[in-house]
């Protein structure tokens, strides 16, 4: 092991990062062991043009954004029958897996464990985990087959994730067979000099790689050539979050196939011009999502012929794409969005810092920066009342938390 921290010295000299073995000597093997493994994959030229980046952000003022097109999913009329038995006979023969993006902690919500394992109040005590399971299960049953499901956990919540599922039998699923786990990528969290933190176990603070790690993590652990032995060729990609996601949607797929296009999305027309969501639209002629705080007042207020917002579709984290396009969008990294976070580090002397300010960087992809890598794309415009109810802030915030999921929820189930 010694060999090794010696063969590593010089190249963390050369990117200025020699503090990384300060606590080394301090450490038991096992935890030397892992520093040394984790040092060994950190990419340093891309943490130094990371850093270089949260110098001179700056988003690209040239690009030319217009309105995308989208079909409404009830004013399809005839065909809306159409679109659904195209999909349906999909679905039917095997075509279409689920994936959840459940890397999270549910700490916002004050909840010790992956959000997945989050209770948010019904009468029945299931779980979000549950919620999704039961949903996949209801719609499997109506097309004869089980929708393969693939759970997208953490570093920080793969084992208390598998531990849950084991703990209530799968739900009925069947691990390795139609129930499959992977872990989402990482990235270590720099400071404002773009020196790498350590954490307070002595080894690199790590934060996971945002919802656009999503492609590189289904290639890299070999799922997308698991659904392909499978026959899956279009995969279902949400959030762990939304208790009312509608992972099989045959009206979805159809238009997908029918289109011939590989990535298909589902909107809900914003609740107000000004509504802080990322809405559809096409960047420089290609598929997009901008971000609410790249829109003007202008072009937020802007309508169409009918009275509709020309920027109006949100993006809710509902989408649907091929197998081939999820392998062409993992082949390489996404362009990363910086956060300033306040993180807890161990310093030089081997001192836990607590700060109260944020002091450190992480780095994320967003998963909405991949739809540029197409020609074209789908977008459905669906009723929020019935396919989005987010739990992301604690029942004070009075917004997509617990309370507001609960109460759509019990609606759309009509249950009392």
């Amino acid at each position: 092991m010694d060999g090794k921290v010696e063969e590593l010295k010089p190249i963390l000299k050369k990117y200025g990062q020699e503090h990384l073995l300060n606590n080394y000597e301090r450490l038991d093997e096992k935890h030397k062991k892992e520093l040394v493994s984790q040092i060994e994959k950190i990419d340093f030229d891309l943490i130094s043009s990371l850093y270089k980046n949260t110098k001179n952000e700056e988003k690209n003022s040239e690009d030319k954004i217009t309105p995308i097109d989208y079909l409404d999913k009830y004013k399809l009329n005839d065909k809306y029958k159409y679109y659904e038995s195209i999909g349906k006979k999909a679905i039917k023969e095997g075509k279409l897996a689920a994936v959840t993006m459940a890397g999270g902690q549910g700490t916002r919500l004050g909840h010790n464990g992956p959000k997945g394992t989050y209770d948010i109040g019904l009468d029945s005590h299931k779980s979000l985990f549950e919620i999704l399971c039961d949903s996949l299960k209801e719609e499997g049953k109506k097309y004869d087959v089980t929708i393969p499901w693939f759970i997208m956990t953490s570093k920080e919540n793969n084992s208390a994730t598998i531990e849950f599922f084991e703990k209530n039998k799968y739900f009925g699923y069947q691990k390795n067979k139609n129930i499959f786990f992977f872990i989402q990528g990482e990235l270590p969290m720099i400071d404002t000099e773009g020196k790498i933190l350590i954490n307070e176990e002595g080894l690199i603070k790590q934060a996971a790689d945002g919802h656009g790690g999503i492609y590189e993590s289904l290639v890299k652990s070999g799922m997308t050539e698991k659904m392909k032995t499978m026959g899956i060729e279009w995969v279902f990609i949400g959030g762990v979050d939304n208790c009312l996601v509608k992972m099989v949607d045959p009206v979805l797929m159809g238009i997908a196939i029918d289109k011939k296009v590989t990535v298909a999305c589902k909107s809900v027309v914003k609740a107000n011009p000004h509504e802080k969501v990322g809405v559809f639209c096409k960047r420089n002629g290609k598929p997009n999502v901008i971000e609410y705080s790249e829109i003007t007042d202008e072009m937020a207020e802007a309508t169409d012929e009918n009275g509709e917002l020309l920027y109006g579709e949100s993006h809710i984290l509902c989408n649907l794409f091929s197998v081939g396009a999820v392998e062409r969008m993992g082949a390489n990294p996404l362009p990363y969005h910086v956060a300033y976070k306040k993180a807890k580090y161990m310093d030089k002397d081997g001192n836990i810092v607590v700060p109260d300010s944020p002091n450190a960087y992480k780095f994320e992809a967003f998963l909405f920066d991949a739809f540029g890598e197409v020609d074209d794309m789908a977008v459905l415009r669906v009723k929020r009342e019935e396919e989005f109810a987010p739990v992301k802030n604690s029942d004070d915030k009075g917004v997509d938390c617990p309370k507001t999921a609960r109460e759509l929820y019990k609606k759309f189930y009509k249950i009392d």
